[in-house]
């Protein structure tokens, strides 16, 4: 009988509270301000015809009363190029806005640029009218003009003639994009190559690759999430393929933010200069039987290596800092150069063939033991690799015992800050990197930032 007694109570409350609803509550006005998690919301670069993610607001009542806030709206109205969600709905103005004692309710913005909106800072603010006076949070964010290049089952996304990207318009890519068989893509200085999340730029055979990159004004490759959060991550978008018999010219470009920066393969004769690579979740580069060769370039923060090296092909390290403080996952070798005198092709084949490393004038360090990692398989011919006037860290268990002259073995270069969020590669006073350089037949007169080197030139990248 107890048992059927509290049930029915039970019963009875539940419909009570099911019958109660917002309109029993007795809402006032406000007397007090009300209070807010941050009075400006700075959103993520966004690009013409594209949503931003969603950022919030948090809005309190620190009042010991249920109040109803008159209006809540953009200050700029149906024009705005941000919408808002209050209270679960979408729009650009609400009335009387119901707020619980000592509770808080989520303001939801996003910003959503229409078609050739123009490229600028897109202000506005959320404004709050209740009779303790108007409140008001300011909203930023940039919009940039964008050419999409959107793969689908109808369109396989290719650039079948030779053509030239200059930076009036960021380029965004869905998907995969194809320069056609012998094809080439000039980027003029300070374009913009952004990537959603799973894609990449494919170059066919015999296709070329010219990036033109100045000082300051830099050809960039990354994900589309511009949030400055999105620099230190890495897998948003896959990288740049080179296939068989392409050529790579790269002069003052940033990669940074995918698995795999670049990656060369079957005869391929790349040079890079002044350039910037970091934060990939495998490699910056990977070079598969293929000819590179790297003047004044910076690596850093990659999960398996900042250079990859498989089956065979000549790579040439000049004037550069092969750095590595990967920290996103233990497992991962995170070294400076790894190379195997073999690799295992799409059919499963073993191929292998001669490796030649000539490292000149460089730092290699990190935070593992051994930031240089070279695997001889027994199938192939043995590596050749030199280290000359370069600052390599290997512990005594390394497994190989580098060839070349005035090695400088762990000791520590200096770095003045090596966290992505703020990279900075140069070398702090007392540096034993500091005059270790030696100008001969590789003449690289000025470092990364156009710095002249004279005649005691620093290791690395950075005079």
């Amino acid at each position: 009988m107890k048992i059927k007694i509290f049930f029915g109570i039970a019963f009875w409350s539940l419909l009570l509270l099911a019958g109660c609803n917002r309109d029993d509550i007795s809402f006032e006005s406000p007397t007090q301000l009300l209070r807010f998690s941050t009075d400006t919301v700075f959103c993520d670069t966004v690009y013409n015809q594209m949503r931003s993610e969603t950022y919030a607001v948090k809005v309190y009542n620190n009042e010991n009363k249920d109040v109803l806030i008159p209006k809540i709206a953009l200050e700029s109205g149906s024009g705005s190029l941000y919408r808002i969600n209050v209270d679960g709905k979408v729009g650009t103005s609400f009335e009387n806005v119901a707020l619980r004692r000592k509770d808080s309710l989520y303001v939801f913005v996003e910003i959503a640029p229409v078609a050739n909106a123009p490229e600028a800072i897109a202000e506005d603010k959320v404004v709050f009218n209740t009779p303790a006076g108007e409140q008001k949070v300011t909203l930023l964010s940039v919009v940039q003009d964008a050419e999409y290049f959107i793969k689908t089952d109808t369109n396989p996304n290719i650039i079948s003639e030779n053509t030239t990207w200059t930076k009036d318009k960021v380029k965004v890519i869905f998907g995969d994009l194809t320069v056609a068989e012998g094809k080439t893509l000039t980027m003029e200085k300070g374009t913009k190559v952004y990537f959603r999340k799973n894609s990449g730029m494919n170059f066919a055979k015999n296709s070329i690759l010219d990036v033109k990159g100045a000082l300051g004004d830099e050809v960039i490759f990354r994900g589309d999430r511009s949030d400055t959060k999105y620099d230190t991550l890495p897998a948003n978008w896959n990288g740049i393929k080179m296939d068989e018999a392409t050529v790579l010219n790269m002069n003052y470009a940033r990669v940074f933010g995918g698995n795999v920066g670049l990656q060369l393969k079957n005869n391929n004769n790349a040079t890079i200069n002044n350039s910037i690579f970091h934060t990939f979740q495998n490699a910056g580069i990977y070079g598969i039987h293929s000819k590179l060769t790297m003047n004044n370039v910076v690596m850093n923060n990659c999960g398996e290596a900042d250079l990859a090296i498989a089956g065979s092909g000549t790579y040439s390290v000049n004037y550069s800092t092969l750095a590595n403080y990967w920290n996103l996952n233990s497992s991962m070798s995170a070294v400076g150069i790894f190379a195997s005198n073999t690799w295992k092709n799409e059919e499963g084949i073993l191929e292998s063939g001669l490796v030649t490393i000539n490292v000149k004038n460089s730092i290699i360090y990190g935070d593992t033991l051994d930031l240089v990692s070279l695997s001889n398989n027994s199938t192939g011919t043995a590596i050749s690799a030199r280290f000359d006037n370069s600052l390599l860290k290997l512990s005594t268990n390394s497994g190989f015992t580098p060839v070349g002259t005035d090695i400088i073995r762990n000791e520590d270069p200096k770095f003045q800050n090596y966290f992505t969020q703020k990279m900075n590669l140069r070398v702090k006073a007392g540096s034993p990197a500091i005059g270790k350089g030696k100008v001969g037949d590789i003449v690289i007169t000025t470092d990364i930032v156009g710095k002249s080197r004279g005649n005691s030139p620093t290791i690395g990248a950075y005079q």
